[in-house]
């Protein structure tokens, strides 16, 4: 069964090798936002010949291609996820690296009305919230595992 980043490359015209296959694949399949070398760990357990280098070029590739899309959520290491056809904001765990999606239709008008606030029309925009997780038990504070000085995991 052909990936739907496998039909973007064929309705782009990108000549797909057998090894751009598999790293369209296991993009695909994934349900986080891998960095490269995540990527290539994946992709070398369903084809060990692939290398870093393969796997570096084929993601530049698509992502000139517009259909990866690159974010910096402050670690360090650039993450990709496929672009999508909806938008969506990111919510980052600061602690565990944790990437949560979300919509927020109020977040939407206010960012609109701020742009025309500002004589613009809004074309386009990307937002990424940085937090740690709130303890339940105490609204207000952090949760243990998440305190400045303690250990996780």
């Amino acid at each position: 069964m052909t990936s739907r980043i496998e039909q973007l490359c064929a309705e782009k015209g990108l000549k797909m090798t057998e090894q751009r296959r598999v790293i369209a694949r296991v993009l695909s399949e994934a349900t986080d936002h891998p960095d490269v070398e995540l990527l290539y760990r994946r992709a070398a357990e369903v084809d060990s010949r692939i290398s870093i280098a393969t796997v570096y070029r084929t993601v530049k590739l698509f992502e000139e291609a517009s259909i990866l899309e690159r974010h910096d959520f402050g670690d360090g290491r650039a993450r990709y996820e496929k672009a999508s056809e909806g938008h969506h904001d990111h919510l980052i765990d600061v602690n565990s690296g944790e990437v949560i999606e979300f919509r927020n239709d109020e977040i939407e008008s206010l960012q609109h009305l701020v742009a025309k606030k500002l004589g613009y029309r809004l074309v386009g925009h990307r937002l990424e919230l940085y937090g740690t997780k709130i303890d339940p038990e105490t609204p207000g504070r952090e949760s243990r595992q998440d305190r400045p000085g303690k250990r996780k995991g």
